[in-house]
């Protein structure tokens, strides 16, 4: 990507008078929003379908889940109008709440509808109302929800540049970022086919070894297939102990643990997120080296185990289990990550909550290798793993470069930092 130092700029440039602004080009014309857009008066129409703003683009939303007497109330935008989103505007520091419409829909009459007052290329002013939206609307408002009506933004400060270097500045821009955007999906689809990658070496290491030319042996599972021959079934009633020592009175003495996605983590409760009982009495005691497990609810829980690196408490509906001697616990988190993966456990639910019975988890038979083995698949799966990240990260700082550069770019050419006719 050409950086901005590569583009030209004017010949001369001005004050603004407005920061997030600052220089523009001499012969751009410096207006208040009031005499580019008004705002449109409330018009009913049931026949739409209804709206919203979304990352700033205006969108459909289910129709079947807004009740009539709600729709009646929402308010007409039309294809090459101005949505805004005046609401919370402490709330959400990063969404872009200001879209051009495409479409024709209703929506909330908590929204503002711009109509534009003068000839204009629309393209640019999304361009630069996107800006207007990030550097400086969400600094108003007023009252503890920091809300904003038309007159708050009546008066601020905005650019025109002459008519055709609206159009060029929009057909520009619209290049540009569709490339940026192609970019970007490129190595975000290369970082999808790196977590999927992952997953097929966990997969392989922990039902197949890492040894092609063993022999093999059906393992009596359907989704696990053939394991070697001289793996073990081993019943994790041999292979996970059952505990349950609750805290009591005890919690002030445990750090609060939750189990994510990311595994067992520890609470903030200096900043709490979410809620938390008046009392923890019924939680249990974790440590180190336990799992944690969600057995119920499993086919809507993202994640439903974890191996807890921490001594702590969690709460009284999950299952602890610590491990036994002589198996590497790391090698089962592994194995119950992949089983967990695409909920391959289902066959066992029971009820309507998609319990997995404990029971049935204590029968549920697991391929063991032998502990020198396992260690060296833990191992195996680490190196992998760390490459894999390794490569991701670096998927990750390009993505952030480019759309650094994106932001960068509008930026310069919706104020004029850049001449790009």
């Amino acid at each position: 990507m050409m950086g901005l130092a590569a583009h030209s700029s004017y010949d001369s440039y001005k004050d603004s008078g407005e920061g997030w602004i600052e220089d523009v080009p001499a012969h751009w014309e410096i207006r208040k929003l009031k005499h580019l857009f008004q705002e449109k008066k409330h018009r009913q129409n049931l026949d739409l379908n209804c709206g919203s703003i979304s990352f700033g683009e205006v969108v459909e939303k289910d129709d079947e889940r807004v009740p009539l007497a709600t729709k009646a109330s929402y308010q007409e935008v039309s294809k090459g109008e101005f949505l805004v989103n005046p609401l919370n505007l402490n709330y959400d520091l990063k969404s872009l709440r200001i879209g051009l419409s495409d479409i024709d829909v209703v929506v909330s009459a908590g929204y503002l509808v711009l109509q534009a007052k003068d000839e204009m290329d629309k393209r640019y002013f999304k361009y630069l109302l996107h800006r207007y939206d990030v550097a400086y609307m969400k600094l108003l408002g007023s009252g503890v929800r920091q809300t904003i009506s038309f007159n708050h933004i009546a008066n601020s400060i905005l650019v025109a540049p002459p008519l055709p270097e609206q159009r060029a500045i929009a057909a520009f821009l619209d290049d540009k970022c569709a490339k940026i955007d192609g970019a970007v999906r490129i190595k975000e689809d290369q970082i999808t086919l790196l977590r999927e990658r992952r997953q097929i070496i966990i997969q392989d290491a922990v039902t197949r070894g890492l040894n092609p030319a063993a022999p093999m042996k059906d393992s009596g599972i359907d989704w696990i297939g053939q394991i070697p021959a001289h793996w073990e079934n081993m019943p994790n009633k041999y292979l996970f102990r059952l505990k349950k020592d609750t805290v009591g009175k005890r919690s002030a003495e445990y750090d609060l643990l939750s189990l994510t996605l990311r595994g067992v983590i520890k609470r903030d409760m200096e900043n709490p997120e979410g809620k938390f009982p008046a009392e923890f009495d019924t939680y249990q005691e974790v440590c180190p080296g336990d799992f944690v497990f969600c057995h119920f609810d499993v086919e809507e829980t993202p994640r439903t185990v974890g191996l807890s690196e921490f001594f702590g408490m969690i709460t009284g509906a999950y299952t602890v289990y610590s491990v036994a001697q002589g198996v590497d616990p790391r090698f089962l988190l592994h194995f119950y990550i992949f089983a967990d993966t695409d909920k391959k456990m289902r066959s066992m639910y029971k009820g309507l909550r998609n319990t997995i019975p404990k029971d049935a988890f204590a029968a549920f038979k697991t391929p063991l290798p032998p502990i020198e083995e396992q260690r060296a698949i833990v191992a195996h799966i680490d190196d992998a793993s760390q490459k894999i990240e390794d490569g991701i990260a670096i998927k990750e700082r390009q993505i952030a470069a480019l759309k650094e550069y994106k932001t960068s770019l509008i930026n310069a050419a919706v104020t004029g930092k850049i001449k790009v006719i």
